[in-house]
C-alpha cells in the first residue's frame, strides 16, 4: 500500500454546523480524502456544488457482530443461489450505485467522485463485495478500510435482498478480520433496521482514533466470509 506523503487538516470537528456541514471547497485527491475519513470527515455534494465535507452528530455506525439478519434476509439468501465476491468489480459498483441514486433522488456521486473511489481501489484502500445470481451482478456495495475501521458509501440492489446480501459477507469479514466498526455515516430508519446506532460525535471520534491507528501488517484488505453466515 501507498504510504500518505501529506497530511491534510481539517477544522475540529465540533465547528461543524448543525447539520454537520465542517468545510467547504478543496478537491478529491488522494491524500485529502484519506486525510478526512481518518479524521471522522466525508464529502458529500451534488452536480454544480463546491466538494462539502462533512461530519454529522449523531453519526450512524454498525458494529459487524450487531448485524441484524431477519428470518426473510436468511431464507433469501439461502434460496436465491446468491454468490458474493469481494473486488471482483469495484468499477461497476460505483457506477451502478451512481446509477441507481440518479434515478431516485440525483446522485452525489459525481463522475469526480467515481474517479476519486477507483483511484483509491487501485490504492487499496476502497473495496467493493458484490452479489452475482446467475452470474449477473445483482447487488452489491462499496466503502473504505482504514486500519481497522470501514468506511460503507454505498450500495444498490436490483433483485431484493441482494444489497443486504453483501453487507452480511462484508460483516463477517470485517469480524474475522478483527474490525471494529463499519460507519455508516447518516442515521435512517433503514440503518436501524440493520442493527445500526446513532452515537454522539465525540464517542465516535473516539473510537475512530483508535480504529484507524491501529497498523495493518501487509494487506489491510483480508477477505474472509465464514460460510456459515451466507446459509
Amino acid at each position: 500500500m501507498a504510504s500518505l506523503p501529506r497530511t491534510y487538516t481539517f477544522p475540529p470537528l465540533e465547528a461543524a454546523s448543525p447539520e454537520g456541514l465542517l468545510a467547504v471547497g478543496g478537491d478529491l485527491n488522494p491524500d485529502r480524502l484519506l486525510s478526512a475519513y481518518r479524521q471522522g470527515v466525508f464529502p458529500w455534494f451534488s452536480n454544480g456544488q463546491p466538494i462539502l465535507w462533512w461530519s454529522p452528530d449523531p453519526r450512524a455506525i454498525l458494529y459487524p457482530t450487531n448485524l441484524h439478519i431477519s428470518r426473510s434476509l436468511r431464507k433469501n439468501m439461502r434460496t436465491q443461489g446468491f454468490e458474493v465476491t469481494a473486488d471482483r468489480a469495484f468499477d461497476r459498483v460505483i457506477e451502478v450505485c451512481a446509477e441507481s441514486r440518479n434515478a431516485r433522488e440525483g446522485t452525489w456521486i459525481t463522475s469526480g467522485m467515481q474517479q476519486a473511489y477507483c483511484t483509491l481501489h487501485r490504492m487499496g484502500y476502497a473495496h467493493s463485495v458484490e452479489t452475482w445470481q446467475n452470474g449477473q451482478l445483482v447487488g452489491g456495495l462499496y466503502g473504505l478500510a482504514i486500519g481497522k475501521a470501514f468506511f460503507g458509501e454505498s450500495m444498490f440492489s436490483h433483485v431484493t435482498d441482494a444489497s443486504k446480501t453483501a453487507l452480511v459477507a462484508l460483516a463477517a469479514s470485517l469480524t474475522a478480520g478483527g474490525y471494529h466498526f463499519i460507519d455508516c455515516q447518516v442515521v435512517s430508519e433503514h440503518l436501524n433496521s440493520l442493527g445500526a446506532q446513532a452515537v454522539p460525535r465525540y464517542r465516535f471520534s473516539s473510537e475512530l482514533k483508535q480504529a484507524v491507528e491501529i497498523p495493518v501488517n501487509g494487506t489491510p484488505w483480508n477477505w474472509a466470509t465464514p460460510a456459515r453466515e451466507l446459509s
